[in-house]
């Protein structure tokens, strides 16, 4: 199945599959830099519920929420959460956080949210295979470079597409994605507004994939 990926900043992302099923993550306040619009959705999910991330007033309802582990059919989308931790103190301080890997028909996308360590082997494995994996790198609680560069490692994934990493008219202490890249080996990738994989778009090595948040767009 087609999947279009759609970033809007911080650890939120629109996903919108066959069927115009639409999973928006991570909502946060509108009010923030960069804005976010208005968003419809099917099926919410919440990582982390001490931060910028569960602002369900931002999405139209009705939609289904989703914000722990757990095994879930949702319209044809298998949806497999993962309890995990938003920092690298076993949650001491940032508390819970949970991955959520979507599965559409064949296509599947994980979202790691506010993930502040490099998960275990069983955690990996209980996610499956991974073909885009959406990953925070800029620190500030979540994983450095270093450590996003070794769960990627772990995931193997097809597509890599970074996010909560430092961008403008955003008020956080997070590194930029240049240390990102230079930690993966890279230095220019371009940019593009949206992400669409497939099941037959599978590629041998990683690639990398630089959204601009759909907010920043002028």
């Amino acid at each position: 199945m087609d999947v279009e990926i759609i970033w809007y900043g911080q650890t939120c992302f629109r996903m919108s599959g066959r069927n115009s099923i639409s999973i928006v993550n991570d909502p946060y306040c509108p009010d923030a830099d960069p804005p976010l619009p208005a968003l419809e959705a099917d099926i919410v999910t919440v990582s982390h519920r001490q931060g910028s991330c569960d602002h369900l007033a931002a999405i139209q309802r009705p939609f289904r929420l989703l914000d722990g582990p757990g095994e879930y059919e949702i319209s044809g989308v298998f949806i497999t959460g993962v309890s995990t931790f938003a920092d690298g103190d076993r949650g001491l301080v940032g508390g819970l956080n949970t991955v959520f890997a979507f599965d559409f028909e064949g296509t599947t996308v994980c979202h790691l949210g506010r993930l502040g360590h490099v998960p275990t082997q069983a955690q990996v494995k209980n996610l499956g295979p991974v073909n885009v994996l959406l990953v925070p790198v800029g620190g500030g609680g979540s994983l450095t470079s270093t450590e996003a560069s070794e769960v990627i490692g772990l995931f193997e994934p097809d597509v890599v597409v970074p996010m909560r990493y430092r961008i403008p008219r955003v008020d956080e202490e997070l590194d930029s994605v240049g240390h990102f890249l230079k930690e993966m080996g890279m230095e220019n990738v371009d940019t593009q507004e949206a992400l669409t994989v497939s099941e037959s778009s599978t590629l041998e090595e990683t690639k990398i994939v630089l959204l601009q948040p759909a907010g920043n767009r002028r």
